[in-house]
């Protein structure tokens, strides 16, 4: 069956069944809103590996900036400090996750990633990276100290 306007014949299963479609890459498409809630539906809605890596993001997120703000927008979880803006996001592509520190520059060490935007930087983690958790908790202590990327 080909495509319609409307989507196609699998991803109108998935709204019937209340699941969030994935789009291109196995991005879950969730509604734009803040708060702690649509971020787990994301994450939840990642597939595979992805979820766990996500899961495992978000608590050493929330444990390094226990009064971090989320959001899901543009179909990324969002993390800020309230009056800052946002500092990080990540969002799944085809094979991997994609981290990004939107005053990346400004982080020390540099992440590996760049970006065209100036500022920003990323880190891509893979399905079988073993995740530095010490050197990521410091990237994002120095990135929630920073003013955050403000839409």
């Amino acid at each position: 069956m080909a495509n319609t306007a409307r989507g196609s014949k699998k991803a109108i299963a998935q709204q019937v069944a209340g699941k969030p479609i994935l789009l291109s890459g196995g991005n879950p498409q969730i509604a734009k809103a803040d708060g702690d809630a649509p971020v787990q539906a994301y994450i939840s809605a990642m597939p595979g590996w992805k979820s766990d890596v996500g899961r495992r993001l978000d608590a050493l997120i929330v444990h390094t900036v226990p009064d971090v703000r989320k959001a899901v927008k543009w179909n990324s979880p969002l993390y800020g400090i309230e009056g800052q803006g946002w500092f990080l996001g990540f969002h799944c592509l085809t094979k991997y996750i994609k981290v990004a520190f939107f005053r990346g520059m400004s982080l020390d060490p540099l992440p590996p990633g760049t970006s065209k935007n100036a500022e920003t930087r990323y880190l891509d983690i893979y399905e079988n990276d073993g995740i530095d958790e010490e050197q990521l908790a410091a990237w994002v202590r120095q990135a929630a100290d920073l003013p955050g990327w403000v839409p």
